[in-house]
């Protein structure tokens, strides 16, 4: 069978293993079956169980009666992780405490190559089931809070990130094109807040606005708020004016701990 370059490397093992969990996160908790593990590996079926019952044996992945899904200790991993970034910590806080944003649904997120991952999820109204959750990650050229975070980089550099990247199109409004991008981006520097108005699901809109690093070298984050919006009314005008203006605050917040909120 055919190998991947890094699996011809120095730890085949630890590349094969990493494979599995994104496998497996990919599945979004539907089990996936040892046979199937190790036709998408590449890989005999046999070092594939290895990998396996040792990823298994750590609490990364679990077995059940029909394959194996992600373990508990994932859970702890990506804890850990979230617990290193501050704003996070108290995005959950500053969300409650706003008058504003404690009725919509917020999410924040972080920029990854040319998609966003989300971090955390602020549910101030009845869940979206079209919007995304944390750990998930969506084309940060369609997204408010990922052309916020586009926005904050020179041109240049946005057009060397997209070099050869095909951006999907989700819905009829999805901006597919590097140039219909850097006009985007450069209404949302003009603008002072990135706007996505159907571009990912239909009907569904969004503002977002970056959060400044507290420390250097620090990764920037943008702060969303998302609704459905099927007439285009819910998110206009003075409306938009108010989320925009307790999205600012709530990023003044969490990039200055110093900052006294706004209680209700």
């Amino acid at each position: 069978m055919a190998q991947s370059p890094a699996e011809n490397g120095l730890a085949p093992a630890v590349s094969r293993a990493v494979r599995i969990l994104s496998l497996l996160a990919d599945s979004r908790g539907v089990p996936q079956p040892l046979a199937d593990i190790a036709r998408a590996l590449g890989a005999a079926k046999s070092s594939t169980s290895n990998v396996c019952a040792v990823l298994e044996e750590s609490g990364l992945i679990q077995r059940r009666e029909t394959g194996y899904v992600l373990g508990r200790r994932t859970v702890e991993l990506g804890g850990a992780y979230l617990a290193t970034f501050d704003q996070v910590r108290e995005f959950y806080r500053v969300c409650t405490r706003s008058p504003v944003l404690s009725h919509e649904l917020v999410q924040i997120a972080v920029l990854d190559g040319t998609d966003v991952l989300y971090l955390a999820r602020h549910e101030g109204r009845a869940p979206l089931r079209l919007t995304a959750g944390i750990g998930d990650r969506f084309p940060a050229a369609l997204t408010a809070v990922g052309n916020a975070l586009l926005a904050e980089l020179p041109t240049e550099e946005v057009a060397v990130r997209f070099r050869g990247t095909v951006v999907p199109q989700l819905t009829e409004r999805s901006t597919t094109t590097l140039a219909g991008l850097q006009a985007k981006l450069d209404a949302t520097r003009t603008r002072g807040y990135a706007l996505d108005e159907g571009e990912v699901f239909p009907n569904v809109v969004g503002l977002a606005l970056c959060v400044p690093a507290r420390h250097s070298g620090e990764q920037t984050l943008a702060l969303g708020v998302s609704t459905i919006d099927p007439l285009g009314a819910h998110l206009t005008g003075e409306r938009r004016d108010e989320v925009v203006a307790a999205l600012r605050e709530a990023a003044g917040q969490l990039s200055n701990p110093m900052v006294a909120p706004v209680l209700p």
